[in-house]
């Protein structure tokens, strides 16, 4: 069922960002016109609002106090994903709006593209297959790719995705330490990770991934002084948020310099990115559109979980995964 960019008649409309899947559009057809918003902007959005029974967020549109505030009938605000941040999670609580998302459900995707991520960077798939579409069969006598087994993979993070990365890392025969304050070290031994402090994790890693949550104690957590302590030739992978890291320009210095060996990015801040960025020109940084979560069959289980929970929201029950203000699932 196709999402329409005009309101509907009926008691209200679904509000989104982004167009949702059929099975999203069909469960919650029945709260109302499913209407893609055709200006993104905030006054684009404050316009509809009006009218929104739902809010469905996709992308990195920003979901402000005006917005909300801006909606009489607002009844729920569902998010694709696990983050949250450009949702206004105190204004929507303060109406009373429950806030839903879809934590773990993408979470083995994340963690396959997160190892994916370090395989490609460690056996240099990008450089060799443009070496050889080049006509370049003499190059695999110049350079050496290198290897997962035996090396320390460092996880900032050991969530849900984060564990699942410890754990497959472990096939490849990684040693795996993991910086992560809120995890309890029981559970840490579970994933078979070592809990360090996040400069220690520095230091000792060969491959350093990120999947924490992002929040105000975590934007720029990986700053200059943090890549300042790293073994020359680290593996950078982020999977979590652009905010994460310092900037682009700080990871480009690290790659000049050799202190990063490669860098592997599905987020930016901002997004999309300007792709003119010199780092975007370097064979050692591969990137993805923020597509490391939404495979097909994530993706179809995010629309499922999210699409689900507001229904019940709307129907008077309580959700399975909804954002508390103070940041976690209730």
């Amino acid at each position: 069922m196709a999402a329409s960019t005009e309101p509907g008649t009926g008691p209200g409309i679904i509000l989104c960002t982004q167009a949702p899947d059929d099975y999203a559009s069909r469960r919650l057809s029945a709260y109302g016109s499913v209407v893609v918003a055709p200006d993104l902007s905030e006054a684009g959005l404050v316009k509809l609002a009006p009218k929104a029974r739902a809010i469905v967020v996709r992308g990195q549109t920003h979901i402000t106090k005006a917005v909300i505030d801006a909606a009489p009938g607002l009844q729920v605000i569902g998010r694709t994903g696990v983050g949250y941040d450009m949702i206004d999670v105190a204004a929507a609580a303060a109406r009373g709006v429950p806030v839903v998302y879809t934590p773990g459900v993408g979470a083995r995707a994340v963690a396959e593209g997160s190892m994916a991520f370090m395989l490609s960077l460690c056996k240099m798939l990008p450089y060799w297959d443009a070496e050889l579409k080049a006509g370049n069969w003499a190059s695999r006598f110049g350079l050496q790719a290198g290897d997962l087994a035996g090396h320390t993979l460092g996880i900032v993070g050991l969530g849900r995705i984060g564990g699942l990365v410890a754990r497959m890392a472990r096939v490849f025969e990684m040693d795996v330490i993991a910086y992560s304050p809120t995890t309890p070290a029981e559970r840490a031994r579970e994933h078979h990770a070592e809990l360090v402090s996040l400069d220690e994790l520095m230091r000792r890693s060969h491959f350093i991934a990120l999947h924490c949550p992002y929040t105000k104690e975590t934007h720029g957590l990986i700053d200059r002084a943090r890549l300042a302590l790293v073994q020359e030739g680290t593996m950078l992978v982020n999977l979590s948020r652009g905010g994460v890291v310092e900037s682009l320009d700080l990871l480009d210095e690290m790659l000049e310099t050799g202190r990063l060996g490669g860098v592997a990015l599905d987020v930016f801040e901002p997004e999309p990115p300007d792709t003119s960025h010199p780092i975007f020109r370097r064979k050692n940084c591969i990137t993805s559109p923020h597509t490391m979560g939404t495979t097909k069959g994530a993706w179809a289980a995010i629309m499922k979980s999210m699409a689900d929970d507001m229904a019940a929201v709307m129907d008077g029950a309580a959700p399975r995964h909804q954002v508390s203000l103070g940041g976690r699932a209730q």
